[in-house]
């Protein structure tokens, strides 16, 4: 059996609210998942996360919920959130990640994030946010609104982050403190989901 050299426990505390990123349609999100998954079983197991609400429009981004109605992260999402801190970070030369080749494969390989669903916790309420998209078109400038699920500052989340190379800790601790500047979810250009990190201690 295959051991990670580094395994440890961080908790988030979102600063700012977060946006849901999942469409509230399933079948538009079943032909999505249908061409990434590995396997039907992955299709199976994000589809069940859905709790659909006719009243809210089919053009809504939602949270997925667990079996006790809990809204969470897939694992992926918080990898791909530390791919898009990665890629900006490589930007500043004094980062570390600046420093790190090959950086999208070896996030896919190498550095993992437990459980697969990572639920929020401290949720009080799950409000809506709305907002303009604005596009510029052969026609001229074209205005639609985006409603999403949003989740208020103050929640928090707990994870573990395992690593198959150990001297990769403290990158993937830059990439957390990234989380103050731009956080996870959608609308982050407007500071949406903005994080503060600390490492806790992890279950015996």
């Amino acid at each position: 059996m295959i051991k990670l050299e580094k395994k440890f426990k961080v908790r988030l505390t979102f600063t700012e609210p977060v946006l849901g990123t999942m469409p509230n349609n399933e079948d538009l999100y079943a032909e999505f998942i249908a061409g990434k998954a590995p396997d039907a079983g992955k299709v199976e197991e994000e589809l069940d996360s859905f709790d659909v609400n006719d009243e809210i429009q089919k053009g809504m981004t939602v949270f997925p919920r667990d079996d006790d109605g809990r809204p969470f992260l897939w694992d992926y999402q918080i990898r791909g959130f530390f791919k898009g801190a990665c890629g900006f970070l490589k930007r500043f030369p004094s980062s570390k990640s600046a420093k790190m080749r090959a950086f999208k494969k070896e996030i896919d390989g190498g550095i993992f994030v437990f459980p697969r669903r990572v639920a929020f916790e401290n949720v009080e309420r799950i409000e809506e946010c709305q907002r303009p998209l604005r596009a510029q078109t052969a026609q001229g400038e074209r205005v639609a609104l985006a409603s999403s699920e949003q989740i208020p500052a103050g929640a928090t989340m707990t994870f573990e982050i395992g690593l198959g190379n150990a001297a990769n800790e403290a990158i993937v601790k830059e990439w957390l403190d990234y989380g103050e500047l731009s956080g996870i979810g959608q609308w982050r250009n407007s500071g949406k989901g903005r994080f503060t990190w600390e490492e806790v201690e992890a279950d015996a």
